[in-house]
């Protein structure tokens, strides 16, 4: 049966001489993997560069619920981003976020919140013409909130530590050796109470925001089994200092 929906390419991985099998994050079925023959010939229908980490789609694809790798009848991308595949520090934050979105979201099934979210992010940053800089970490703070493991705001005003491992704030320094202190603690704050639209307003040093990544990392591998490093930070650092 054919179904229309949007989709959020995650990976595509060679498959024969002239195949690919991409893994897409998709509105209507969540992250699935679809085959998609002859992207490799001069006059593809579908060619390997419409299928970029987080290129955004308008597809109609055929769907069975068995799990398998899935088809595709009609593939366009729509929007056509037009800043971040040529703008060196959105084009190394884009391959940061997917590698975290890619190791970070594995349902199978519809999560359109979730998938609302990442789109209408991707879009902004491809519409941004001012600093992009912190972009990188209001979307990992805000992501949290669609995953399940948002940090708790409560006292977070008044605290001085944010436990990692809990996701709560506190006046008290945590037990274990994963939490935020002054004045990196005050400064996490200061994230979560922003948007896109006025994150410009943080004026945070590189060595500051490198410190927030690092942790932020940290606190997804706390609460994501199995979520592990992330290569692409150490070259989106390197860019952006």
């Amino acid at each position: 049966m054919l179904h229309k929906t949007r989709g959020i390419v995650f990976k595509a991985t060679d498959y024969g001489e002239s195949s690919v099998i991409v893994q897409l994050f998709t509105e209507k079925f969540g992250l699935q993997s679809y085959i998609i023959n002859g992207t490799k010939k001069p006059r593809a229908k579908i060619g390997r560069n419409m299928l970029q980490p987080l290129h955004l789609l308008d597809m109609v694809v055929y769907h069975k619920n068995t799990g398998s790798v899935q088809r595709i009848s009609e593939l366009k991308n729509s929007p056509v981003l037009q800043s971040i595949p040529y703008d060196v520090i959105k084009s190394c934050i884009a391959i940061f976020l997917n590698e975290v979105l890619y190791k970070a979201i594995r349902q199978q099934s519809a999560d359109e919140n979730l998938f609302d979210f990442v789109f209408s992010a991707i879009e902004w940053l491809d519409h941004q013409t001012g600093s992009v800089a912190n972009f990188h970490l209001l979307f990992l703070v805000q992501l949290t909130r669609y995953l399940g493991f948002y940090p708790d705001r409560y006292q977070a005003g008044q605290a001085d530590y944010f436990d990692m491992k809990n996701g709560t704030f506190s006046n008290y320094k945590p037990d274990s050796l994963f939490y935020l202190s002054p004045p990196h603690t005050q400064n996490f704050h200061q994230l979560l109470q922003c948007s896109f639209e006025n994150m410009q307003q943080l004026k945070w040093s590189n060595d500051e925001r490198r410190y927030l990544i690092q942790k932020l990392l940290e606190y997804y591998a706390l609460h994501i089994e199995g979520f592990g490093n992330i290569r692409s930070a150490d070259v989106l650092e390197e860019v952006l200092s």
